[in-house]
């Protein structure tokens, strides 16, 4: 009776550990696809644009999962559920496990390119280390993956601007109409949704009993490094607002000028 309770334990445990085993290495599959997608879309890009950088390249593989990725944690975290605000925690859906997979895949790419061109710096580093922790995290714990999802939609959403700032002033038109309103909306965006609305969903994530300490710990960290960012963008959009409004006064006191002086011509 005995030998048998011993086999019928050891059976368990055995299927157990194939059945982790098994799914261990179909993800590590997911993301190893993904990671090889993202590599090929970026050689395709560079042998379409051989006359540009590999940055130009680089940006618009970024530009694509950016907005591929909006699209796939909006449908997940409005439509698909569940709802990060009052769930976090909890176990992660199929969907959630696919896009997490290709985001992985992702910024497994971004970070060996950033690192490779030395192209960002320490802040922008910590910020791709951090999401592919926490991504790895909510696999292998096989929830959490709700809260996970939204931080990538918080996170992605002004991404597709960042990226056309870049391209409007490679191309010579970021001093321009356009360029203003993509400044405008990426600090809007940014400031509305990754501080206002992370503030909102980290909160939920502390009070809530369901999330493990470490994920709770993830989250302070990837806000910290949201804050970092919004600093140096206030201060960007300082100066901006303020060079705008001296070219503004300048320009009024010339038009001042010449209609003082008679010579404001009349269309």
């Amino acid at each position: 009776m005995t030998q048998c309770c011993f086999l019928r334990v050891h059976s368990l445990f055995f299927w157990f550990w194939s059945f982790h085993r098994r799914m261990a290495l179909a993800l590590c599959l997911q993301v190893l696809c993904s990671l090889c997608g993202w590599l090929s879309l970026y050689i395709s890009f560079c042998h379409l644009n051989k006359h540009r950088s590999c940055e130009w390249s680089c940006r618009l593989v970024t530009f694509t999962h950016g907005v591929l990725s909006i699209g796939l944690s909006a449908y997940i975290g409005f439509i698909d559920g569940p709802w990060p605000f009052t769930h976090p925690g909890s176990p992660n859906t199929p969907l959630q496990v696919h896009v997490l997979c290709l985001t992985l895949g992702y910024f497994i790419f971004d970070l060996g390119w950033c690192i490779y061109f030395q192209s960002e710096g320490a802040l922008m580093l910590a910020h791709h280390t951090l999401s592919i922790l926490g991504i790895i995290m909510a696999l292998v714990l096989g929830e959490s993956g709700t809260e996970v999802n939204a931080v990538l939609f918080g996170s992605e959403l002004t991404n597709p601007l960042l990226q056309m700032r870049w391209f409007l002033r490679e191309t010579g038109h970021y001093h321009s109409f356009t360029g203003d309103v993509v400044d405008f909306l990426f600090v809007a965006l940014f400031t509305g949704v990754r501080i206002g609305v992370g503030a909102r969903l980290l909160f939920c994530e502390m009070v809530s009993p369901t999330p493990k300490w470490f994920v709770k710990a993830g989250g302070v960290a990837m806000y910290a490094v949201s804050w970092c960012f919004m600093f140096s963008i206030w201060r960007f959009a300082w100066r901006k607002s303020i060079k705008k409004y001296h070219a503004w006064r300048s320009r009024r006191s010339e038009e001042r000028q010449l209609k003082y002086n008679g010579h404001l011509k009349i269309h």
